[in-house]
């Protein structure tokens, strides 16, 4: 209990502090929102180990490429961790040994892991067959905190601009205490991190909890939302918006739902339409002629 409230003490006068430090951040940069977002989903996973920093680095060095999409999960010890999967993924990870972990294990869990633990185990040896091309080399879990001073002073030598960053908060709504901290927290704990890196101006923070978008909105208002839905979502327009209670900065549906009445329909609202994931040049190209304000694509070098 006395935990608890020390947790509820501590992020209640963090909440104040991120939120100025927002405005200040925002304040100080000139960037406006990419015209078309073309964004490497996790670092560009078709090409380099996902969510990885060599990932990131490499989608920098394409000129093409606006911003990185990558997702978030909290260790045991609280450290903001970039992976998607609420735990080490058999098809892609190896044990810290360099074995398999068998093919349907799902105990390795990132909230149940110190940082310490998870940087023991490898996340780009291993062939994964969904992505052939992927290059393979030893990846260790990054720090968000880590990614971010790294894809930064890339982007510094590599580009004339800086980059845009799509960063996920992977909460469920029934998985609270046990694949992830109270979604209020989780927020709070990614949100601290991008302040403090200075980043917040050009990022966008994504979820598909509905949870996490609207206590984003009520604690970060400054800050630019971004709600995914995914192919089964049936609501249109002004009940998506109704149910939010806000207005989003971006709609970011399955691709698959994408049509021109969805695009204007949003549009009309003012909501920016980024669909995810795109994998096909073809697909790419029928995309942008619909006038979507972005891409989420595996294959960035498509773009």
């Amino acid at each position: 209990m006395k935990r608890s409230l020390f947790r509820i003490a501590f992020f209640g006068l963090l909440l104040p502090f991120a939120s100025c430090s927002v405005m200040k951040d925002s304040a100080k940069t000139t960037n406006s929102f990419p015209k078309l977002s073309l964004e490497a989903h996790r670092g560009g996973r078709g090409l380099y180990p996902e969510e990885s920093i060599a990932a990131m680095k490499n989608a920098i060095d394409m000129p093409q490429v606006t911003t990185l999409e990558m997702d978030c999960h909290i260790t045991k010890d609280r450290k903001v961790v970039v992976f998607h999967d609420d735990y080490l993924n058999p098809k892609f990870v190896l044990k810290p040994d360099g074995t398999e972990i068998p093919e349907k294990d799902k105990s390795l869990k990132i909230y149940a892991m110190n940082y310490k633990e998870l940087i023991k185990y490898d996340i780009g040896s291993k062939f994964y067959k969904e992505f052939p091309e992927q290059k393979k080399q030893v990846t260790r879990v990054a720090k968000l905190a880590d990614l971010i001073d790294s894809t930064e002073a890339y982007a510094l030598q590599k580009r004339s601009a800086p980059m845009f960053y799509n960063i996920e908060v992977k909460s469920k709504e029934d998985k609270d205490g046990i694949y992830h901290p109270r979604v209020e927290e989780f927020v709070d704990l990614m949100v601290q991190v991008i302040t403090e890196k200075k980043i917040a101006a050009r990022t966008v923070i994504q979820s598909f909890d509905i949870r996490a978008v609207k206590y984003l909105n009520k604690a970060y208002p400054q800050l630019k939302t971004s709600y995914l839905i995914d192919a089964n979502y049936t609501k249109n327009t002004q009940e998506t918006i109704a149910a939010l209670g806000f207005t989003p900065f971006i709609i970011s549906p399955h691709y698959k739902l994408v049509t021109s009445e969805f695009v204007k329909q949003y549009h009309k609202a003012n909501v920016k339409v980024i669909p995810w994931t795109v994998n096909s040049k073809t697909e790419i190209e029928q995309l942008k002629a619909l006038k979507v304000d972005g891409i989420i694509s595996d294959y960035p070098n498509l773009f």
